[in-house]
């Protein structure tokens, strides 16, 4: 093993509609369930954007992080948000974080992350990037590289790549998903069935302490296990906050993985999944 913030207003959705009103049920029928004002804005915040960091948190309120940890704690225990290292989201398996709250979100951490990623990729390889904003952070790292052929369902790395001195850029088709610029569909498959490439470059909603990858849409993920299958060296890029992380649709298993590259030491319950997977862990400090 080598160990090398929301802010602002989202769009109303059914989801914090859904969650909003799962949550008045639960005041109605559990009298423990009695939030202070900060406990109350706490839960406002997280419904509106769907993530939110402790230390974002604690600024905001100008209390200390560990007052809020034992907010989100309670508040977690009482299964109205669910904890991670760091922050906490809405309880729900089923329906991703929004992408522009994903931007922000452990935004040094990704960059620290694909810069280690960046390291690992020589000039001239050929590359299957697949959608995430961690990807996008890999392929905006890789601006130096010389000679890169990239295959990408992804219009944001496209466009990004597309400048980088000798870099080919190859674009699946398929339907064009309007919050992320993300491809999907049959089209984008059957294309990536056409290639062998040296490297895909992917992303995970969440990594299971049993090896098991998820994600949050059926579409994206058999486009991923496409990538997944058709390359001959698979680089998994994730932040710590996807362990443990619910999620939907299985995607693969870590055993499908070469390399994982994350920016905090794995779980120690994952030692011997990792083990047994035989994948490589890269940590960027």
């Amino acid at each position: 093993m080598e160990h090398c913030r929301p802010a602002g207003p989202f769009p109303y959705n059914t989801a914090t509609s859904r969650h909003s009103s799962a949550l008045f049920d639960a005041m109605t029928r559990d009298p423990r369930i009695t939030l202070n004002a900060r406990q109350q804005e706490l839960l406002d915040w997280v419904q509106r954007d769907g993530f939110v960091t402790v230390d974002d948190l604690a600024t905001h309120f100008d209390v200390t992080p560990q007052t809020i940890r034992r907010d989100v704690n309670w508040l977690s225990d009482m299964n109205l948000l669910r904890r991670y290292h760091g922050g906490a989201s809405l309880p729900t398996s089923s329906e991703n974080v929004s992408y522009t709250a994903r931007q922000r979100m452990f935004h040094d951490e990704k960059r620290r992350i694909a810069t280690l990623v960046a390291s690992h990729v020589p000039d001239q390889a050929s590359l299957f990037i697949n959608l995430g904003t961690t990807t996008e952070e890999v392929a905006r790292a890789l601006n130096r590289h010389r000679g890169l052929h990239v295959i990408t369902n992804n219009l944001n790395v496209a466009s990004m790549m597309s400048g980088y001195p000798e870099c080919e850029v190859l674009i699946t088709g398929g339907i064009v998903r309007p919050w992320d610029k993300g491809i999907v569909g049959e089209l984008a498959i059957d294309f990536i069935r056409q290639f062998k490439v040296d490297f895909a470059i992917i992303g995970a909603s969440s990594i299971e302490t049993d090896g098991t990858l998820r994600d949050f849409d059926t579409r994206e993920v058999r486009v991923a296990e496409a990538i997944i299958k058709h390359a001959r060296t698979v680089f998994l890029a994730a932040d710590h906050s996807k362990f443990g992380r619910p999620a939907l649709v299985r995607l693969g298993h870590l055993s499908q993985i070469d390399a994982l590259f994350t920016d905090a030491p794995t779980p120690p319950e994952m030692a011997q999944t990792l083990a047994e997977a035989n994948t490589q862990v890269f940590v960027a400090e």
